[in-house]
């Protein structure tokens, strides 16, 4: 009997990654390297937050300001979060930001026009959302019409049923919990603690963000050991703590400047469970797995048995569920669903996945990479409106910096494709 050796798409889909080309077979790979990859969306967040943070004289960093960053940018980081699994397979949504106009104003119809119960509202929006998603993703996956075409298509159908349902006007007000998830915070449930020239802050926000680093420690821990077994290249330990030592620090200083202002946003909650489910789905779970499969080479996915049609079809229904939660969170910021929202709310979604770190070819991204290219758009937004640039300003800079990720992201793998 003979034996197959296993493809790409096969280790893909097993959680391995295969050995690469002209290194020995039972030779341990190098301890050291640096993905510049991986690593460069961080150090340049960090960065643009210095940068804006000396130009505004440390008002980039206030308390409230922070707090209105993530707030305000909310729905298009939820956006990216579904956008990056559909990029990384290897497709395009330029729909999600009529799907968002379109499942606000649903909910807008329901719970003002109707008086439906809120809870009841929101639920009724998400199944259409998903519907939406189904809707196209059938379209593409088992029809073969590409992405760009169908979703195309989606952008103008749903801005022309997304005015057919407010008749050209806007609905509102929204039910206060709508509002609250949208715009509020979670109350002081164990009070505040001083904090020397801080100031006071809010225990719970702190104990919140002491687990949420705890949580980060544990799972990079987890994930160094596991490339261990698999004689996978890892940082030092010295350097492995080091980076997680400054994870910690940024993530701990957010979250004081948050309970120092009005404690954690609700929205923030939603969006910490978001990042932690979907980054459990890519990393652990087998569906996951069989997305980076498909995207990166979809050939070698199918002969590995993956269902690429159902994965396809999948994660254009969990676009538009999420496509319909940031319907939800917009409409209810504005309280109001318009028949304008949700305009260029694709290209930042687009955008933000590409600045995260994804591939133009599909097979490459992470959820927390999308996250991160979502806020570097949103200081972007908030530092220059902070130093008074004008709106074309603002849109050559954000065009500059994901013109600079798609450039430093072919570079990387012509670089990659050098050395071997």
């Amino acid at each position: 009997m003979t034996s197959v050796a296993p493809t790409n798409a096969d280790l893909a889909v097993a959680g391995t990654t295969p050995a690469q080309p002209g290194q020995p077979a039972g030779r341990p790979p190098r301890r050291f390297s640096v993905n510049l990859r991986q690593s460069g969306i961080y150090v340049a967040f960090a960065l643009i937050v210095v940068l804006f943070s000396v130009l505004t004289d440390g008002a980039m960093l206030q308390p409230q300001n922070i707090s209105n960053i993530i707030v305000q940018n909310s729905y298009i980081l939820i956006l990216a979060i579904g956008m990056i699994l559909i990029i990384i397979a290897g497709h395009i949504d330029l729909s999600v930001g009529s799907v968002v106009a379109v499942t606000g104003a649903i909910t807008g119809v329901l719970t003002v026009n109707m008086g439906m119960p809120w809870p009841l509202a929101l639920v009724i929006t998400l199944v259409a959302g998903g519907l939406i998603g189904a809707w196209q993703g059938y379209w593409i996956a088992y029809f073969g019409i590409p992405a760009f075409i169908v979703t195309l298509a989606g952008m103008l159908l749903f801005r022309a049923l997304t005015l057919t349902v407010l008749g050209n006007q806007g609905i509102g007000p929204f039910p206060e919990p709508i509002r609250t998830l949208a715009n509020g915070f979670t109350n002081g449930y164990l009070g505040n603690i001083g904090l020397g020239p801080l100031g006071g802050a809010d225990l719970f926000s702190l104990l919140a963000g002491v687990a949420a680093v705890a949580g980060i420690a544990i799972t990079q821990w987890r994930a160094r050991a596991a490339r261990l077994r698999y004689r996978q290249t890892v940082d030092p330990l010295p350097i492995f703590l080091a980076k997680n030592a400054v994870a910690a620090i940024l993530v701990l200083g957010i979250v004081v400047q948050l309970a120092r202002f009005r404690n954690l946003p609700w929205v923030l909650v939603l969006l910490a469970a978001l990042v932690l489910g979907y980054s459990l789905l890519t990393n652990r779970a087998v569906f996951g797995r069989q997305i980076y499969a498909v995207g990166g080479n979809m050939q070698a996915a199918v002969l590995s048995g993956v269902k690429v049609k159902s994965i396809v079809f999948w994660i254009f229904v969990n676009m538009g569920v999420l496509s319909a939660l940031a319907g939800i969170i917009f409409a209810g910021r504005l309280n109001q669903a318009g028949p304008t929202a949700g305009t260029q709310f694709e290209l930042d979604a687009i955008a933000a996945a590409f600045i995260g770190g994804a591939a133009v070819q599909g097979g490459v991204g992470k959820v927390i990479g999308a996250i991160t290219g979502g806020l570097i758009m949103g200081v972007i937004n908030n530092g220059m409106s902070l130093i008074g640039a004008p709106s074309e300003r603002v849109m050559l800079v954000k065009g500059l910096v994901l013109l600079a990720a798609v450039a430093f992201d072919v570079w990387t793998k012509r670089r990659a494709g050098a050395a071997r």
